[in-house]
């Protein structure tokens, strides 16, 4: 009896908690090209949810496709290590652009629940820094690299993945602006709903506005609502 009643008490207890909180799944965060995890440091801890922010890459820099390959080996120790299914993941940058090579052509779509990117660049970007140097990944984000091409090539939103881009009017780095946002995905201009929201590409990640709707997102199943109003900042 004692066991009965502890085990209605832990059911009961879940049915009064948020669903968020009920039924999260964990949430992998995705630095972009010249980051690490630790830029994860304001979003994080806003998240109902279990967070795992990966290092990768040479912060970022080398290869987009060998990096694809490390968030793969890292989602399977995530689901490994908390017991979950499918994951979440945020991205900024890079790192919002970067998770799609690895649901297109590396499984991940079996593992992604949603996937948000911050000022993702998904069809990379028209400044010249980004052509030529030592850093591979900024060459495979330049605005039509074979790369590029290949990842955004047929269906740009391929599996069953909940797809939500979150982007500022004021990005200077994935240029134009409007590069960032899918074909199929639920794409958020931030200033659409938040006119005078300043952010732009580094600090969108410290953006409460962003935070917003991510929450929105991962709270609901599908995408971010195109119609949630935020209480602007």
């Amino acid at each position: 009896m004692k066991l009965a009643a502890a085990a209605f008490a832990v059911a009961f207890a879940a049915l009064l908690l948020p669903a968020s909180a009920a039924a999260s799944e964990p949430v992998v965060l995705v630095h972009g090209t010249f980051g690490d995890s630790t830029n994860w440091g304001y979003i994080a801890p806003q998240l109902d949810a279990e967070t795992f922010a990966i290092d990768y890459g040479n912060r970022g820099t080398g290869d987009i496709r060998e990096s694809a390959r490390q968030l793969a080996d890292y989602v399977d120790g995530v689901l490994a290590q908390t017991g979950a299914t499918k994951v979440d993941i945020i991205g900024h940058s890079q790192g919002g652009m970067m998770p799609r090579y690895y649901v297109k052509n590396l499984g991940g779509a079996a593992k992604v629940d949603d996937l948000i990117g911050l000022s993702p660049s998904n069809h990379g970007t028209d400044l010249a820094a980004a052509e030529g140097g030592t850093c591979v990944a900024c060459t495979q984000q330049a605005a039509g690299s074979e790369f590029l091409t290949e990842l955004n090539a047929g269906d740009e939103t391929p599996g069953d993945v909940d797809y939500t881009v979150i982007q500022t009017r004021y990005d200077e780095v994935v240029t134009p602006y409007a590069s960032a946002f899918l074909d199929g995905a639920t794409n958020i201009l931030l200033q659409d709903k938040c006119r005078a929201d300043v952010s732009e590409h580094l600090t969108i990640v410290v953006n409460q506005n962003a935070v917003r709707w991510i929450k929105n997102a991962l709270a609901r199943s599908g995408p971010a609502d195109p119609g949630f109003s935020p209480a602007c900042l």
